[in-house]
């Protein structure tokens, strides 16, 4: 392990590149320098987990801080959808009634979803009637609908979406409710995960080691499918599949990724915080993210 020590308004990198020659640890440590420039002039704080699926090799940096998940905890929310459809509790055919109705889980008083906040706006159009789950897990993930994700967290259980995280060691990432309780939020109840934890989720759909080879199959297909583009997919050449999940709200901006980059994938994951605007933020990960794809070979 190269471990670089960095002054206290840097960032911390580990390089696990044991097995690595000596010119690709130099290219490595070259990205590094650059990724610790982009996260400097951010003015925020900046975390990156990437692993070769090919070599194993790593980047590492600031993996560990915790931040609000925001919306790249609809990722681990679709693994459980399937898990428990596998299971036989239900079908991904079956049906869900739309409503616009969610718990608080402070003190179970009632809230509503904003359509105007929403970055879909399309399930609330359906809402008194149903749809099928496999759509609702479509709309959750390529449009980030906040409505879905809330009828699929009803669903299968906040707290076993996080079991099932911890089943693959991912021990860091909480799931604790839905989106937009607003009591939870002002104590500080949210949705939490770290760049590792994001890592070890992304990678286990990427090498089909959760649920089922099928499921991740489709659970893949879903990500390739994002429509939310701006963060990791920005830079790379026109074409290149990126399979993954993008998170936003007032201070934080992240991306999860599986990079196919030809025939060789990579997980990359980097999410933000405290940076000036989500336009900036959209384009360090997108700069991060062409550096890692330019050094992958």
């Amino acid at each position: 392990m190269t471990c670089i020590p960095l002054p206290i308004a840097s960032i911390l990198v580990f390089m696990l590149l044991m097995h690595v020659n000596g010119t690709q640890r130099e290219k490595w440590q070259a990205v590094d320098q650059k990724i610790r420039h982009l996260a400097s002039a951010s003015g925020g704080m900046v975390a990156v987990a990437f692993e070769d699926l090919v070599t194993g090799e790593q980047l590492l940096i600031n993996a560990e801080i915790a931040m609000h998940a925001a919306s790249t905890m609809k990722t681990p929310v679709m693994i459980e959808v399937f898990k428990q459809a596998k299971e036989g509790k239900f079908r991904l055919s079956d049906s869900l009634l739309v409503k616009n109705e969610f718990t608080s889980i402070v003190d179970g008083s009632r809230f509503k979803l904003s359509r105007i906040s929403d970055s879909d706006s399309s399930v609330y159009r359906h809402i008194g009637r149903k749809l099928p789950i496999r759509d609702l897990v479509v709309q959750m993930i390529t449009r980030s609908s906040n409505l879905a994700t809330n009828l699929l967290i009803e669903l299968v259980g906040a707290e076993n979406v996080t079991a099932t995280m911890r089943s693959i060691g991912a021990n860091r990432i909480q799931v604790l409710r839905g989106v937009e309780d607003p009591k939870a939020f002002e104590r500080g109840l949210n949705n939490i995960t770290d760049a590792y934890d994001m890592l070890l989720i992304m990678r286990a759909i990427a090498k089909k080691q959760i649920v089922s080879e099928a499921a991740c199959d489709e659970m893949i297909s879903i990500l390739l499918d994002q429509k939310l583009n701006r963060k990791i997919p920005a830079l790379l050449p026109p074409g290149t599949k990126v399979a993954h999940k993008t998170g936003s709200i007032t201070g934080i901006d992240h991306d999860a990724a599986i990079v196919y980059k030809g025939d060789h994938p990579y997980v990359l994951i980097v999410l933000t915080q405290g940076i000036v605007s989500h336009t900036k933020a959209e384009k360090v990960i997108a700069q991060i993210s062409k550096l890692i794809y330019d050094a992958v070979e």
